[in-house]
């Protein structure tokens, strides 16, 4: 089970909870958000992989981001159509960034439709399931996983949206169902305040994973 820690914005504060190696962090680079990233990304460890998270944003400014930042993932939060990846992976190929993973974000109710995931289905690495609310994300709320009996994929997904220590064995039994968990993205659940994380929190709920 892989482990994505999102919203990262104080330098000192990334490297501490790069010292937990989490497989993925996430960078937020979208203005409205409490969590914006608009800095330089402290050197992190290689094996934890930096992911870029856009909101209807432009393919320029993505590949910008990707270049100046060393991205190693894109994770599309917004309404990005299929024709929309499509082109952002022939950019990565113009630009010889083949290696970027795509996370394509869904928001998820009790009513979600899994019909909208089949256009996306040879377009991203990943799906990443959230709970709808106000907000793109963040919101610190969970959605019922019931509704993922229904998943007609194969595909590898996150599971995010408001989980915290208390979702611990939640998670645990997920994963022993046939569905194909790929790795847990936390945020708001461990954070002293937008952006900055417990890393104590954080260190307790690798822990729990891991038994």
């Amino acid at each position: 089970m892989k482990l994505k820690i999102c919203g990262m914005k104080y330098p000192e504060n990334i490297l501490e909870v790069a010292s937990l190696q989490p497989d993925y962090m996430g960078f937020i680079f979208w203005e409205k958000s409490s969590r914006y990233f608009d800095g330089q990304i402290p050197d992190l460890p290689k094996s934890i992989k930096k992911t870029g998270v856009f909101v209807n944003e432009s393919l320029a400014i993505i590949i910008e981001k990707i270049i100046k930042n060393n991205l190693q993932a894109v994770q599309l939060h917004g309404k990005e159509s299929e024709d929309f990846c499509l082109n952002l992976k022939s950019e990565f190929k113009l630009k010889n960034l083949n290696a970027i993973e795509i996370i394509k974000v869904f928001s998820m109710a009790d009513d979600f439709d899994f019909e909208l995931l089949k256009p996306f289905e040879s377009l991203c690495d990943y799906f990443l399931f959230d709970t709808k609310g106000k907000l793109p994300g963040g919101n610190g709320t969970t959605f019922d996983w019931n509704v993922l009996e229904n998943y007609p994929s194969s595909k590898p997904f996150f599971l995010s949206g408001g989980i915290g220590l208390e979702e611990t064995a939640a998670v645990h039994a997920i994963t022993k169902t046939n569905l194909p968990v790929y790795a847990i993205d936390v945020n708001s659940k461990f954070e002293i305040e937008p952006g900055l994380k417990n890393t104590e929190l954080l260190r307790e709920f690798q822990h729990n994973l891991a038994l």
